[in-house]
């Protein structure tokens, strides 16, 4: 099982489910039909979950790569809320 390697250095197991609550999230912060949200969540986790199992190690900058460029290939709004949600995040940090 693969290990996430989070942004101050602890480790954590991964977790695919984390991989769809972001991504739902994101979603939820659009304005396409909810149809097409969880066809969405669904179908950028089966492409991304696959390639991060196989792995001992992974930072969460590189998930978060992997899941931004297929959300950018899948549907560019989700891809676009979520640039939005971390831009916003980031000024109140």
């Amino acid at each position: 099982m693969a290990e996430v390697i989070k942004k101050n250095g602890t480790k954590e197991p991964f977790d695919p489910e984390k991989i769809r609550k972001s991504i739902a999230g994101a979603a939820q912060r659009t304005d396409i039909p909810e149809e097409r949200k969880n066809e969405v969540v669904e179908q950028v986790t089966a492409a991304v979950v696959p390639t991060l199992e196989g792995r001992e190690e992974i930072e969460t900058s590189e998930i978060r790569e992997t899941i931004l460029s297929e959300l950018d290939r899948v549907e560019p709004g989700v891809a676009n809320a979520w640039r939005e949600y971390e831009q916003g995040k980031t000024k109140t940090e």
